[in-house]
């Protein structure tokens, strides 16, 4: 398990990254925060092309009005049902969405707070909601935000404004600050699915939907969501692991605990490791089913690697890219 440390900075706390973010540490994503994209004109190698994952959306075009047809107008744009009621040719009139909200849930319970090579889950999703706020900010688009634990859902409506990026730092500051491997709350499968509910009666249609957590608490009723979700709106899914998760390495008997109850495991029996893995792979499959299913790209977050990084491999490195 990683360690931290704690130093006084104008009576305020301040963590070590590994484990605890910090307010300043989230202010400064902003200067890296470039360089991908979630635009659906994507590179090759991108997640978001290929088969088995949906592009995305992008801007869209919003009606504006049902006038007469003009000489030069796209015939494409003639309203026939309008035209024949009337007998007089009419067109649909559209213009180009000027914003695209992108709300993003951000997971802060227990099972993310865990870590065991450079950061905790809860910190790397702490990270990945700040740059991508930082990002839909800097196109000049509305970012909001739903921040949940075991406990609560904090909700930040859509809003273009740094004042508004900053209030959504500060509640994942705060939740990320509560966590505790000590705590008495116990983990709360069911607050995946309650953020998920609250999104879904926020976003209407043609939203960015961001799911940033370990997948912990999905069920037949994530299902549910996912499909109403994806119905009117894009959704992407940044699954947060841990090495460990995926590979538990042969270290002898090893003491685990959450807090209250305490365990030895022999992680030298090949058996104990190899039901370890598949269990793993198994819960990754089904990501990846429902990914293929309802045009969910799935992007892999690994708290052993830069952030950053795992982004721009994954959504494809744009040198200079202006738009998300």
């Amino acid at each position: 398990m990683a360690q931290y440390t704690r130093v006084g900075r104008r009576n305020e706390p301040e963590f070590d990254g590994r484990v605890y973010v910090n307010l300043d540490d989230l202010v400064r994503l902003q200067f890296g925060a470039s360089g991908f994209s979630f635009l659906p004109r994507q590179p090759i190698h991108s997640v978001l092309a290929g088969r088995h994952a949906s592009r995305l959306r992008g801007r869209g075009l919003n009606f504006e009005e049902l006038r007469n047809y003009l000489p030069g107008d796209d015939t494409r744009n003639i309203d026939w049902k309008v035209t024949a009621r009337t007998d007089t040719p009419h067109v649909r009139v559209y213009t180009e969405e000027r914003d695209r909200p992108v709300w993003l849930l951000v997971d802060q319970r227990l099972p993310m707070f865990f870590g065991s090579r450079w950061k905790m889950k809860s910190a790397v999703a702490a990270e990945a909601a700040a740059a991508a706020a930082w990002r839909v900010l800097a196109v000049k688009d509305r970012v909001g935000a739903l921040v949940f634990n075991d406990r609560e859902i904090r909700a930040i409506p859509p809003h273009r404004s740094r004042e508004r990026v900053m209030q959504i730092l500060r509640d994942v500051v705060a939740m990320n600050h509560e966590l505790r491997a000590d705590s008495d709350g116990q983990p709360q499968p069911e607050m995946l699915n309650r953020a998920l509910g609250q999104v879904a009666a926020f976003a209407r249609h043609d939203c960015l939907i961001v799911l940033i957590s370990d997948g912990f608490g999905i069920d037949a009723e994530t299902s549910r969501f996912i499909t109403r979700l994806t119905a009117h709106n894009d959704v992407l899914s940044l699954l947060v692991v841990d090495p460990l998760e995926q590979e538990l390495g042969n270290a002898g008997r090893l003491p685990f605990s959450d807090g209250a109850r305490h365990l030895e495991v022999d992680t030298g029996s090949a058996r104990l490791r190899d039901d370890f893995r598949q269990d793993f792979d198994s819960r990754l499959a089904r990501m990846e089913a429902t990914s293929r299913r309802y045009g969910m790209p799935v992007l892999k977050l690994d708290t052993s690697q830069p952030l950053l990084q795992q982004v721009r491999a994954q959504l494809g490195y744009h040198p200079g890219a202006r738009r998300y």
